[in-house]
């Protein structure tokens, strides 16, 4: 067994904690492959979907490297990696929970508007708010945003504050992209207003209206990729709004005359709010 560093210390208690952990160099990077896996001389590691799979008994292969097996981190194979080490890291897919990772003030000022409160933890820039759940892992999902779950790697900055929600709709609505051909329509597509039947979440109606402002102001701001962007909100506004029976046509419509005011045609609107009423099941 190696002698206890300060980040093998911590390691080894976020291991004790089913959270798979592995060394950071200076820069926040990981560890770079040893010669035997160098260059996918071990056979396409990075192509892994699971941590642990590594048969290198070094801290290869970033995230995939990351363990909770105590042997493993305190091994001789591994103590060159920690005397060298500038952070911990952990691999937040494989302890169940998803990372934003919102990198200035702006990015923050977004998320305490747009998502639910959850545990947060501040870093040099900005926070990282965490989520139970897992999803992918999407960069630059909008400014200053990243999302770290699957297949990624998180700083360990400490445990937080607050309380850990369950990941959000409107998070997963980050990381999809609209489909790039919308099937042709044989008639009129009409709008339809969620049935609603949910529970509520709005603690006013300003709420809701505030969401739809919102929606509206970054339809108007977005400065290209238009078709995305509208698909994006509309399935920010559902997955916020759309089953608890509080959307009207009224609401709709403004969404509508938002996009229609960027180029949109009607049909392209109608097609966009019918998928994504389709990918969040409704």
């Amino acid at each position: 067994m190696t002698t206890l560093t300060g980040h093998l210390t911590i390691a080894l208690r976020l291991a004790e904690w089913g959270m798979p952990v592995m060394p950071l160099r200076e820069g926040k990077g990981p560890m770079g492959n040893c010669r035997a896996c160098r260059k996918n001389a071990c056979s396409g590691r990075p192509n892994m979907k699971t941590p642990g799979s590594c048969a290198c008994p070094a801290p290869c292969h970033a995230w995939a490297a990351a363990t909770t097996d105590p042997d493993v981190l305190t091994s001789p194979a591994w103590a060159p990696a920690w005397r060298q080490a500038a952070a911990v890291a952990y691999h937040p897919g494989g302890a169940g929970v998803t990372v934003v990772d919102l990198d200035n003030a702006d990015a923050v000022a977004w998320a305490r508007q747009n998502l639910l409160a959850t545990r947060t933890v501040a870093t040099t820039r900005g926070e990282h708010w965490i989520y139970l759940g897992t999803m992918t892992s999407p960069n630059a999902v909008r400014p200053g945003v990243d999302i770290k779950s699957l297949m990624s790697y998180a700083r360990w900055l400490g445990s937080g504050t607050g309380t850990m929600g369950k990941l959000p709709d409107v998070v997963r609505a980050l990381a999809v992209k609209e489909p790039a051909a919308v099937r042709p329509a044989s008639r009129p597509v009409t709008a339809a207003v969620p049935a609603g039947g949910g529970e509520c979440p709005h603690r006013s109606p300003a709420y809701l209206e505030r969401g739809i402002a919102m929606a509206e102001q970054r339809i108007g701001e977005a400065p290209d990729g238009i078709h995305r962007s509208v698909y994006r909100m509309f399935l920010a506004v559902l997955s916020a709004h759309g089953r608890c029976g509080c959307l009207t046509e009224a609401h709709i419509k403004r969404l509508f005359i938002a996009a229609q005011g960027r180029g949109e045609s009607l049909r392209h609107c109608e097609d966009a709010w019918s998928n994504a009423a389709a990918a969040l099941g409704m």
